[in-house]
């Protein structure tokens, strides 16, 4: 019987180990709870950790890399729901911060770099508007493998000029200092955006890949700003005032047009960021690969959805762009675009703007484009072997003054002056009454229309 008298001395052992593991983990499912930043920073480069950060609103105000925050720990889980990030821009501009260790000179809130980490529920935004050091400001990095952003809600600011949109340049030359939204980039492997939302209050993109492979982006939401030209030029101060309203000489200004010299023109009108969910073709030359946009939506920015750019054929599954002002859709070689719908108040529905590319796939609802601005045409063909299908739901959506336009420079994305224009074994069904012209250059194709087919010159 003498193993029972050990009871109490192993019952007080087992409640001893149990609240250890429990002020460690915070309960016992293995959820570490924390109430401050500086405790929250503690794992950032901790393997196997769930972490729940206290609801409430927390600054960020100073740091050591240009990196501000890194998570760097595999199999991790981050649940910031209720949380809110506020972000000093000045950080942005700080000469005195750590190189990252992988040489590059990419300023950003937030990296992660580990294999399988979840960050969720999450508000950070940008305060200070104070312009940052270069034009590759961003909030997020994403570069590791299999990382998951969920439900998070991004509100840039903090650009340089602010209110020109690409009037002054998009480059990094230029003078433009940007604050972007969300990087993918290599060498980042099946990462997933779900459910987050991009508030683009600043010059820069939303949401853009470079070099990562096998990126999906759904249920994502961008909004940005418009603004006239007429609203420019009515400026008594400020930066295109002091400028005599010229536009960055020999700068390149998408989706708004500008007099030969330079003349900012009235009657125009501008995205006061760049494009909502876009692709670049590679990274240090890793090509960008196989991304899948879904039921997301692009309203008030440059161009929408830009996978034209890519090197791979992207799919876009039931998304939405509304009031974008170089494009809808930029499509490319080999992309397919499923149920989607664009208006083209601004710029063309969608556009399929190469020469070189082939056997895109389009299916597009135009949605209610009245009351516009600078812009008769409804969308754009360029390339071979494509199929396009146009519809509409209402045929008053669209002004009688549209048309669809085969083997064409206007529009957006022809920047090689020396590229023939044409449109080869284009299969067209154009459900609507919009009027198709075929333009030199035009070859073998197969029309089903309910809008005139005409043949036009240059």
């Amino acid at each position: 019987m003498k193993h029972l008298k050990l009871l109490p001395s192993v019952l007080f052992l087992f409640i001893v180990v149990s609240s250890f593991k429990t002020s460690m983990t915070g309960n016992r499912n293995g959820v570490i709870k924390v109430a401050t930043l500086l405790e929250f920073k503690k794992y950032l480069d901790k393997d196997n950790v769930e972490v729940r950060l206290a609801p409430g609103n927390y600054q960020i105000n100073d740091a050591k890399k240009i990196r501000f925050m890194e998570f760097t720990g595999n199999n991790t889980h981050f649940d910031l729901t209720g949380v809110r990030f506020m972000v000093d821009t000045k950080l942005f501009s700080r000469d005195d911060l750590a190189i990252s260790d992988d040489g590059n000179s990419m300023y950003c809130a937030i990296e992660i770099s580990g294999k399988n980490v979840t960050l969720e529920g999450l508000y950070i935004e940008t305060y200070g508007d104070k312009p940052g050091r270069q034009s590759k400001n961003k909030i997020f990095n994403v570069v590791g493998e299999d990382v998951t952003l969920k439900n998070i809600e991004v509100r840039t600011a903090g650009s340089s000029p602010w209110g020109y949109g690409s009037l002054y340049g998009i480059g990094g030359n230029s003078g433009v200092r940007k604050m972007n939204g969300i990087r993918v980039g290599y060498p980042a492997k099946n990462a997933k955006l779900i459910g987050c939302t991009v508030h683009m209050r600043a010059m820069g993109h939303a949401i853009f890949i470079q070099g990562a492979e096998n990126t999906l982006i759904e249920n994502c939401h961008v909004d940005g700003l418009l603004r006239t030209t007429d609203a420019i030029l009515s400026e008594t101060s400020g930066y295109a005032f002091d400028k005599n309203f010229y536009a960055a000489k020999g700068g390149y200004v998408e989706g708004t047009i500008v007099d030969e010299d330079g003349k900012i023109l009235p009657g125009e009108i501008i995205s006061l960021s760049e494009d909502g969910i876009r692709m670049y073709p590679e990274y240090n030359g890793h090509r960008t690969k196989n991304t899948t946009v879904k039921n997301c939506s692009v309203t008030k920015m440059r161009r929408g959805i830009c996978t034209g750019l890519s090197t791979s054929g992207d799919k876009i599954i039931d998304c939405v762009v509304q009031d974008c002002v170089a494009t809808g859709y930029n499509v490319g070689n080999a992309d397919t675009l499923i149920n989607c719908s664009a208006d083209a108040k601004y710029a063309e529905a969608f556009c399929i703007p190469y020469t070189n590319a082939k056997r895109a796939y389009v299916e597009m609802n135009i949605l209610d484009s009245r009351d516009g601005l600078a812009n008769d045409l409804l969308a754009k063909i360029n390339g071979s072997e494509h199929e396009v299908i146009i519809k509409t739901s209402n045929p008053d959506f669209i002004p009688e003054n549209m048309a669809i336009k085969l083997s064409v420079w206007e529009g957006y994305g022809n920047f090689n002056k020396n590229a023939q224009m044409h449109a080869t074994d284009i299969k067209l069904e154009n459900q609507t009454a919009t009027k198709v012209l075929l333009f030199p250059g035009t070859k073998k194709p197969t029309i089903k229309s309910k809008g005139e087919v005409e043949q036009a010159n240059e």
